[in-house]
């Protein structure tokens, strides 16, 4: 018997019934405020978001999208029409049917919150304007937000303190609110009280993520360079100075590295990198730069977490402290640590770098929006997934290197070219193959059922040679990325070398930008002593063009 759950519903307020297995628990159970839900409500938390000044206001959607809030209810910032307090979950009835995008809070606090359809509702505290309607009226219920972005689709929302920046669809960058430090990026220091599109640097310019520190911005673009503007006492620009900079600027250090996500704390900026490299400037009086040391830090400076590679980096405005998770899984913290300062990346037990936020930031507040997506039902995707390597309803098995992988050959000829014409005409039930190994032609037959692949970034060359083969273009881009991921300097010139032999472009673009790089470390390993001739003549050829041997 299935367990049933009660999820409230409609205008009635009376349950209505799901079971359990439709539904996947967001764990909240490390954040304070939630101790004030039943473990009922709990459960049917989908998204959640945790702010205020001391971590005690909360706002949460359910399974069934109807959203709720609990706290102190600062300004109004719950939305509910009045400043009174709730130690009961409040259903946010003005919001009723939206579904949560994107979310940020300012210190206020004030709210920012773009729907997936793009709209943009804000509402709480607003003596600076940061809520973009135009007035110094704290706002006690979510407005909707339209000037200058009626015709946009907002993507992403960031705030500061006291100012709000968001994202369209199209790369554009809108800004309101305080500006006592050139944070709206309009070139003055007057508040700004309604969306303003942030342009000078990034007129032409298509940017892909935004984040906002106390009183900064920051927007990444497609090329990954990064520009900033707003506050910089403390460094936290980037740009070598402590001047603030009233208007878009991009960080020259970063010349030559790909950014592809940034995060900020009160006072300090983290980036992550295409290679999974974490950099990070700005404010260290608690060791949130993780360098070893409380000196504050102008220019982009790397943090080592360990060798593996970073693809999670996590910081909040309203806190010092700072997270990242690793490709293995691992999660560090390093920063204001309850009381502590924690100057080096400390390897936390937690499995998600928000749990570094619940147990150990100050506030307790959440860095991004907690989601979890359902798990309703199997779609047919999911269901073929299950099917890969099942001898009990295979037609057909393929043995490399004496081991058997089963498949269905009505799927294989839908999947792949080179199966509708293999086996058209062919009624046998086993095929044989030599040219590939076992993992490398396992992988591909995965692929064919899951549309991904997980291999080590050697076994991938593999694959993209089948895929090269094959040609199965949408495999080859697969496979680029995850030779991409697993790049290090031991493996840079084999990497490199398969990426030539196999005319992978953008692959070799980026081995090659890797080893100059890390130049150093390259030319001593075996695999550059034991580089093909004409490659290593070509290496050295390119790598003078770009200045790698310059003193």
């Amino acid at each position: 018997m299935e367990e049933e759950l009660p999820l409230f519903s409609g205008d009635s307020g009376k349950p209505v019934q799901a079971t359990l297995s439709s539904l996947k628990m967001l764990d909240v159970g490390k954040w304070p405020i939630f101790s004030l839900c039943s473990e009922e409500e709990l459960q049917l938390i989908r998204q959640a978001c945790v702010f205020g000044s001391a971590g005690n206001e909360v706002l949460y959607t359910t399974v069934n999208d109807e959203i709720f809030v609990l706290g102190t209810n600062c300004c109004g910032c719950l939305g509910l029409g009045d400043d009174r307090s709730t130690i009961e979950p409040r259903r946010l009835d003005s919001l009723s049917g939206k579904k949560i995008a994107s979310l940020s809070y300012g210190s206020g606090p004030h709210i920012v919150l773009a729907t997936t359809e793009g709209e943009v509702f804000t509402w709480g505290h607003n003596a600076y304007s940061q809520l973009g309607n135009g007035t110094i009226n704290h706002g006690l219920v979510p407005c909707q937000i339209s000037t200058n972005l009626s015709n946009k689709q907002v993507i992403e929302v960031a705030c500061g303190s006291y100012h709000s920046l968001v994202l369209t669809s199209d790369g554009e960058v809108f800004a309101w609110g305080y500006n006592n430090s050139g944070q709206v990026g309009s070139g003055s220091t007057v508040n700004q009280p309604i969306p303003r599109r942030v342009t000078g640097c990034l007129q032409n310019k298509v940017v892909v993520t935004i984040a906002c520190g106390q009183m900064c911005c920051m927007a990444v673009v497609d090329t990954g360079e990064v520009y900033v503007w707003g506050y910089n006492g403390n460094g936290q620009l980037g740009l070598g100075s402590s001047g603030n900079q009233p208007t878009p600027c991009r960080v020259a250090a970063l010349q030559g590295i790909r950014v592809q996500r940034v995060a900020c704390g009160y006072a300090h900026t983290l980036v992550l990198t295409d290679e999974g490299q974490v950099y990070a400037w700005g404010a260290n009086s608690y060791g949130q730069l993780g360098t070893g040391n409380k000196s504050n830090q102008s220019y982009p400076t790397p943090v080592t977490v360990e060798k593996d590679r970073i693809i999670e980096i996590a910081a909040c405005h309203s806190t010092h402290t700072s997270a990242a998770k690793t490709q293995g899984g691992h999660v560090y913290m390093w920063g204001q640590c309850r009381g502590q300062s924690v100057i080096l990346p400390h390897l936390t037990h937690f499995s998600c770098t928000d749990d570094v936020f619940a147990c150990f930031a100050t506030p307790a507040v959440s860095w991004r929006l907690l989601s979890v997506e359902p798990d309703d039902h199997l779609t047919v995707a999911e269901s073929l997934k299950r099917e890969f390597d099942n001898p009990d309803t295979a037609d057909l098995k393929f043995l490399v290197d004496g081991k058997y992988i089963y498949a269905h050959k009505v799927l294989l000829k839908i999947r792949c070219e080179h199966f509708r014409s293999s086996l058209e005409d062919n009624e046998d039930d086993i095929v044989e193959m030599s040219e590939f190994s076992y993992p490398v032609y396992r992988a591909f037959l995965e692929y064919l059922y899951t549309d991904s692949i997980s291999l080590s970034p050697e076994e991938a060359v593999g694959l993209l040679d089948l895929a090269t083969f094959y040609r199965e273009n949408r495999l080859k881009k697969l496979c680029q990325q995850t030779i991409k991921q697993g790049i290090c300097e031991e493996n840079a010139i084999a990497l490199l070398s398969a990426a030539v032999k196999y005319e992978a472009q953008d692959l070799e673009e980026f081995c090659f930008r890797f080893c100059i790089n890390h130049l150093t470390v390259v030319t001593q390993t075996s695999g550059f002593a034991e580089m093909d001739h004409d490659l290593l003549k070509n290496f050295i050829s390119k790598a003078s063009r770009v200045g790698a041997f310059k003193n």
